[in-house]
C-alpha cells in the first residue's frame, strides 16, 4: 500500500516546498481551488521524479473534503499525512472570509481526516505567529468550543470581536483570532487523534518569503522584522523542513503542540521593553 501525503493549499509557496521534501518517500496529492494551478505544480513535481497528482477542493465544504480523501485513497492508497497549509491572510479577504476559511476550513479538514486516521498517521496544521500575538483577554476562547457544533455562531463571534480595534484592522484581528483557534484546536483534538494512535501538530510561521507573506509585507509582516532576532524573511524551504519533520515518523511522540518558526519574533517582542 502506497503511503500518501495530502497537502491543502498545495500550490502555494509553503505547500510546494513541503511537497518536494515529502515527495521523497510519499505519493503527493495536492488540493487547491483551481485545476490549472494544480496541474502546473504537479508538472513541476513530476519533473523532479515525484509521484504527484491533485484535485480541486473547497476546504470549508465537507463533501468537497471527503471527495479529496476519496481521490487520495483511490487504488488502495493510504493517507498517512495531511499538511494543512490552506488559508487566507488579512489582505486576501474580509474578516468573515478569514474566519470561515481559516477557522471552519481547519475544522472540516481535521474532522474528515480524523474519521479516517489510524496508527502512525498525522495532521500538521499551519497556524501563524499572529496566533500568539494577541493578549489572551481579547481572544474569544469560549467561541472556539462552538466551531464543531455551531460554525456560523463561531464565525460571527470572531468577526464581532475583531471589530474592537476598528475597521482598518478588522481582517487582521480576525486573522489573529483564526490562527489562535488553529493552535487551540490542535491541542483540543490531540486526545481524539491519540485514541487512534495518530498525531496532530500545529506550526506557527512568522514572516516568510512566499506570495502570501510578501502580500502582507507592508501590513505588519515587514514591521515584525524590527523586533525579530533574524532580520529577514524566512525561506519556504525552512518552514517546509519543519512541516516535513512534524509529519515524519521521527516526530512520533510530538502531538498536541505548536511549534513557532518565526525567526525569533516572539522572543524579540517579549524582551523588547526590558532592553529599551
Amino acid at each position: 500500500m502506497t503511503q500518501t501525503a495530502v497537502i491543502t493549499g498545495g500550490t502555494g509557496g509553503m505547500g510546494f516546498a513541503t511537497a518536494k521534501l515529502l515527495g521523497r518517500d510519499h505519493r503527493i496529492v495536492l488540493a487547491d481551488l483551481t485545476q490549472e494551478r494544480i496541474d502546473s505544480v504537479v508538472n513541476d513535481l513530476t519533473a523532479l521524479g515525484i509521484d504527484a497528482s491533485g484535485t480541486v477542493c473547497d476546504i470549508t465544504d465537507r463533501a468537497s473534503v471527503d471527495a479529496l480523501f476519496d481521490f487520495a485513497t483511490a487504488g488502495d492508497h493510504h493517507v498517512r499525512a495531511v499538511i494543512h497549509t490552506a488559508g487566507i491572510s488579512p489582505q486576501m479577504g474580509t474578516a468573515a472570509q478569514v474566519a470561515h476559511i481559516n477557522g471552519t476550513g481547519t475544522v472540516t479538514v481535521a474532522q474528515a481526516f480524523l474519521q479516517r486516521a489510524g496508527e502512525g498517521d498525522v495532521l500538521v496544521n499551519v497556524a501563524s505567529a499572529a496566533g500568539h500575538s494577541m493578549p489572551k483577554a481579547l481572544i474569544p476562547f469560549r467561541a472556539f468550543r462552538l466551531a464543531e457544533s455551531n460554525p456560523d455562531k463561531f464565525e460571527k463571534i470572531i468577526v464581532s470581536r475583531a471589530r474592537v480595534l476598528g475597521k482598518k484592522l478588522h481582517s487582521g484581528l480576525a486573522y489573529a483570532f483564526s490562527k489562535s483557534f488553529v493552535i487551540w484546536y490542535t491541542r483540543w483534538l490531540a486526545q481524539a487523534f491519540g485514541v487512534k494512535g495518530a498525531r496532530i501538530v500545529s506550526v506557527s510561521p512568522g514572516s516568510f518569503d512566499t506570495p502570501m507573506g510578501r502580500l502582507e509585507e507592508d501590513h505588519g509582516a515587514g514591521a515584525l522584522l524590527k523586533v525579530a532576532a533574524l532580520k529577514r524573511f524566512g525561506k519556504p524551504e525552512e518552514i517546509a523542513a519543519v512541516l516535513a519533520f512534524c509529519a515524519s515518523p521521527a516526530a512520533g511522540y510530538l502531538t498536541g503542540a505548536d511549534i513557532q518558526v518565526d525567526g525569533g519574533t516572539a522572543a524579540g517582542q517579549e524582551f523588547k521593553r526590558s532592553r529599551s
